[in-house]
């Protein structure tokens, strides 16, 4: 670990679904933490969602993971939040801020806030919608607020003022951390830390990167340009 990234404040957690890579990174010095999601897990192909949560919690004991609901009604999105909150005390359940026709979940935010549920409320994009969230869980144990930066930069909208905004947001509620969730370079890792979030999730490629965090660009610019040659030598490029 370089001296630039010892100095960050902001928090690591790893995001994906790949078992191997989880327990690979339970070990790394920068993380802290775990999410995934359905998408993730479908594409790292889960297909029984309970036993690849079960199989995790009982690898991953020392820090939160966090593990989403998929139903998408309220009465079922709550069974499913208290069965995955049984698995381990570490558990943390993701809630999606509204269901897929928009209706907020404050009210099951805050029904599982008062039930002792470590929550993530997850797939916001907006400072309303913080703290309309942030309201809901202020009864929560130490939970999570997911603001998808990356998401809002693929709008092209500079997400930083919106996370400066909603870390601001968040400040009467001590129970609560903002989560700068699908970052696309190194540089939002710096933003985060930045602009006052208290996690970031990375995936292990983004993790890979952030050994140049704080390189020289002089330097790095000659590695890439020996980096181009040996793979052209490498080749057998002639012409």
């Amino acid at each position: 670990m370089n001296d630039v990234v010892g100095r960050l404040r902001v928090k690591i957690f790893a995001d994906g679904a790949s078992v191997e890579d989880i327990v690979e990174l339970a070990s790394h010095p920068l993380v802290q933490g775990f999410t995934t999601n359905p998408t993730l897990m479908r594409k790292a192909g889960v297909d029984d969602y309970l036993g690849f949560a079960k199989g995790l919690v009982e690898t991953i004991t020392d820090w939160p993971i966090s593990f989403e609901v998929t139903s998408d009604d309220f009465t079922e999105m709550e069974r499913q939040a208290l069965a995955l909150r049984s698995l381990a005390d570490n558990v943390v359940v993701k809630i999606p801020i509204t269901d897929t026709a928009g209706r907020p979940t404050t009210a099951l935010l805050e029904r599982l806030a008062r039930a002792g549920v470590a929550l993530n409320a997850t797939a916001l994009m907006t400072t309303a919608q913080v703290r309309q969230a942030a309201e809901a869980m202020a009864d929560a144990p130490p939970s999570v607020i997911s603001v998808f930066a990356g998401r809002i930069a693929d709008a092209g909208v500079d997400p930083v003022p919106v996370m400066a905004e909603a870390a601001e947001a968040l400040e009467p509620f001590p129970n609560l951390e903002l989560l700068w969730a699908s970052p696309r370079e190194v540089l939002n890792v710096v933003q985060a830390d930045q602009c006052g979030c208290h996690v970031i999730t990375v995936t292990p490629d983004l993790l890979a990167k952030l050994e140049h965090l704080g390189r020289d660009l002089d330097e790095f610019s000659l590695a890439t340009v020996r980096m181009f040659r040996d793979d052209a030598v490498a080749a057998g490029y002639e012409f």
